[in-house]
């Protein structure tokens, strides 16, 4: 894992092909702030991503694990990333990150099988499942999972057969 002292944190791209520095985001993340906002707008533009995308991730998992539960923005940035790493216009994960990168992973279905028992609301239970998906390296299915909103899950079960008219 990069350290996040590391200096190599910037000159990594984020998600506008721009250097961003993650690390500064991901130390106040794991001093409590909310940065949450940022680490969306900066590590993914419009599918697209840079290597501090990929390089945040361990450090995702790492403090989140040290909470009690996570939320859907953990789990939807955490997908997001996965999902878009496979587009063909994105770096690929560079070699001195894939094993970090897959031990995050493996971490993450961890926590998503333990966030399950405590998920209420509709948008987070999404995002675990897609992650679990993901995480169990089913990238089409996560992808549908994490990335879908309520009106596609809609339209897609109303096309597949006549929900509506057959379901409470």
């Amino acid at each position: 894992m990069l350290p996040l002292t590391d200096p190599r944190w910037r000159e990594l791209l984020g998600g506008y092909k721009v250097r961003y520095d993650a690390s500064v985001a991901l130390l106040r993340l794991e001093r409590g702030e909310d940065v949450w906002d940022e680490l969306w707008q900066e590590l993914h533009h419009q599918g697209e991503l840079g290597e501090a995308s990929y390089a945040a991730v361990p450090h995702l998992v790492r403090i989140a694990a040290a909470g009690s539960q996570r939320d859907r923005n953990f789990y939807g940035l955490l997908s997001t990333i996965e999902v878009e790493r496979h587009r063909l216009a994105n770096p690929p994960l560079p070699e001195w990150l894939v094993d970090d990168y897959g031990a995050a992973w493996t971490k993450v279905l961890d926590l998503a099988l333990a966030d399950l028992r405590h998920v209420r609301d509709p948008a987070s239970l999404r995002s675990i499942l897609g992650a679990v998906a993901l995480a169990k390296r089913h990238l089409k299915l996560g992808a549908w999972i994490a990335l879908a909103d309520e009106s596609e899950i809609d339209e897609s079960l109303e096309q597949k057969s006549a929900w509506s008219e057959l379901y409470r």
